[in-house]
């Protein structure tokens, strides 16, 4: 089962959850923007939550299926369609030989996540799929996709090879079933990011405490995997220090000499020399990644206990959703 890129859409690459195990080597996790997401289409299919997809950023890309193949698409509302009649996310989707998946545009959101049943089966580089732009590894030769590539895709689960004959057997192209948003759009209209403070905090004075909270920051457009770069509002330090290359991680937010603040995201470095003033949640890292440059959010802190609490909750709902689609699939 292959799909053949037709187009390859702004920056469309494969992603997996990352590769973990060598950030002591200087090595970044990467993986996907939004990895609640990616989990999300890859259960829809039958594939482990891991398994590689394609991440596809603001316009997507055009895929013709050579053979037949189910797929689901989850995040950003980019307008699916499929040979021109538009498909619904979330679900699982059946594409006959020829089919042709393509994207209008943005509706709702900045990054989609197609999954494919049986995944995309490029060569795993330090245990990951994911493609790493800067350092030129996993994906397709560490690149985003090009016209004419066309995707490997490896052996269907017994679960995708049910919901295929499911499917086929109610003569349907779309599931009855499936999931809801991760991101619900009412969030996306007013975004609201939770944080705990960060191991320099007490560096900054009470006012830029309270600007980094009241202030309604901006999405830059030199935003990239690597961070997003706000604008809207400066935060210095109480007096110049200089800090000793420490530990990042997703969602770390630094503050460079020049008080505008920088969020770290998937394909962030390992280390890093500016001061870390907050972290952001786990959880609300799939909403930093549906925010297109040019959107605004307000950062609410929040106390470890109950960035713990909001974890554990989504945990739990991913369970379910597993839970809930073992029945389907069986």
């Amino acid at each position: 089962m292959t799909l053949r890129v037709e187009r390859a859409g702004l920056l469309t690459t494969v992603q997996d959850l990352g590769r973990w195990g060598y950030q002591h080597h200087g090595v970044s996790t990467g993986g996907a923007m939004d990895p609640t997401a990616l989990r999300v289409a890859n259960l829809l299919v039958g594939n482990p939550e891991g398994a590689a997809g394609l991440e596809v950023t603001l316009t997507g890309p055009t895929l013709v299926a050579v053979s037949p193949v189910l797929v689901a698409v989850t995040g950003a509302d980019l307008g699916a369609h499929v040979n021109g009649v538009p498909i619904p996310g979330w679900r699982a989707v059946q594409l006959a030989a020829g089919d042709a998946l393509s994207f209008d545009g943005g509706q709702s959101g900045a990054r989609a996540y197609i999954a494919i049943a049986g995944g995309i089966e490029v060569p795993a580089i330090m245990g990951s799929r994911a493609t790493d732009l800067m350092a030129r590894i996993g994906g397709l030769s560490g690149r985003a996709l090009q016209r004419g590539d066309v995707l490997p895709i490896g052996v269907i689960t017994a679960a995708g090879a049910r919901t295929t004959a499911r499917l086929s057997g109610a003569g349907r192209r779309v599931a009855w079933w499936g999931a809801s948003p991760s991101v619900p759009r009412a969030a996306l209209r007013d975004p609201i990011i939770r944080m705990v403070r960060g191991p320099e905090h007490d560096w900054f004075p009470a006012d830029a405490c309270r600007a980094l909270r009241e202030t309604r920051w901006r999405v830059t457009d030199r935003s990239n995997r690597m961070g997003l770069r706000l604008g809207g509002g400066v935060v210095h330090l109480a007096e110049p220090r200089e800090l000793v290359s420490s530990p990042v991680t997703a969602g770390t937010i630094q503050v460079p000499p020049g008080g505008e603040p920088i969020i770290l995201m998937a394909d962030r470095q390992t280390v890093g020399g500016y001061p870390r003033i907050a972290q952001v949640v786990e959880v609300d890292l799939s909403l930093l990644a549906q925010l297109a440059p040019g959107a605004s959010f307000q950062l609410v802190e929040v106390s470890l206990a109950h960035a713990e609490a909001l974890w554990l909750a989504r945990e739990r709902t991913m369970h379910d959703l597993v839970t809930g689609l073992a029945i389907h699939h069986l």
